[in-house]
């Protein structure tokens, strides 16, 4: 007799799994049937992502997640092989230790992630990237940069964040979570950096975002950015050239009056 199919089958998850194992069981799904990917189209396609979406409303939630393990008697599987262990002794191999931070992330050590990464970060031209398959990469950078932001740590943040922008743009994998990625630089660069660094290092950054493939939107937001520091400093030709820039990209972008009235622009015939 066939076993039947549970929630945790359905995110391809063991069921002793963490919550961020969930969450990131969820992306992958979402991202294997999309359509872009999967290449289902109509009612299956449909069928699939709404048994996902499903499966994840219900074990995302840790309420919902206990009930359905207590009326579906999920046993959880003790496991004999600690595998953190295992890869918290390999203090010299690099592969271990980056996966240990990778594995600590997902099972709610977060401190322990960050204070290995900023350790192993001390090696020369040590990379994760270098030592993670290219999805754990990626959503462990992710992972990270969230947890530097949550310390409040917005340029290492951002470092990372960038990161991603650049391998995204190499092979797409995040696809449409780039969203997500695109307006946490918005958040961390253009607010919550500006309190904290000083106005060249936020120019620095927001120079380098506006040479990426963002959409025109996102770069005319970067770009107006940029034109209210240097009106800050009163470097008006400059912002001048920034506002011009941004408008270019998107002419109906709001909140500008003042800054337009500050810096003296004038709309070019």
């Amino acid at each position: 007799m066939a076993t039947a199919t549970t929630y945790y089958d359905i995110l391809d998850v063991e069921a002793d799994c963490s919550q961020e194992d969930i969450k990131r069981a969820f992306r992958k799904k979402a991202k294997e049937l999309h359509p872009d990917v999967s290449g289902d189209e109509g009612e299956r396609a449909l069928e699939r992502m709404r048994s996902v979406l499903k499966a994840y409303e219900t074990l995302g939630n840790p309420s919902r997640r206990a009930l359905y393990d207590r009326t579906h008697y999920i046993v959880h599987r003790r496991f004999r092989f600690d595998y953190r262990e295992f890869l918290k002794a390999q203090k010299t191999n690099l592969k271990s230790q980056s996966k240990l931070i990778f594995f600590d992330l997902l099972h709610s050590r977060e401190d322990d992630a960050v204070e290995l990464f900023s350790r192993l970060n001390e090696y020369d031209n040590f990379d994760l990237r270098d030592h993670l398959d290219r999805e754990d990469y990626m959503d462990c950078t992710f992972l990270l940069a969230e947890e530097y932001e949550e310390r409040s740590d917005y340029l290492e943040a951002y470092r990372l964040l960038r990161r991603l922008v650049v391998c995204e743009s190499e092979r797409p994998y995040f696809r449409h979570f780039l969203e997500e990625v695109t307006e946490k630089l918005k958040t961390i660069t253009c607010f919550k950096m500006i309190e904290q660094e000083s106005p060249d290092t936020v120019l620095e950054c927001l120079e380098e975002l506006i040479t990426f493939d963002f959409s025109r939107k996102d770069t005319a937001f970067f770009l107006k950015k940029a034109a209210e520091i240097y009106s800050d400093r009163s470097e008006y030709e400059r912002a001048i050239g920034y506002l011009r820039r941004a408008l270019q990209l998107d002419d109906k972008m709001t909140g500008i009056k003042k800054l337009k009235q500050k810096i003296g622009y004038c709309e070019r015939e």
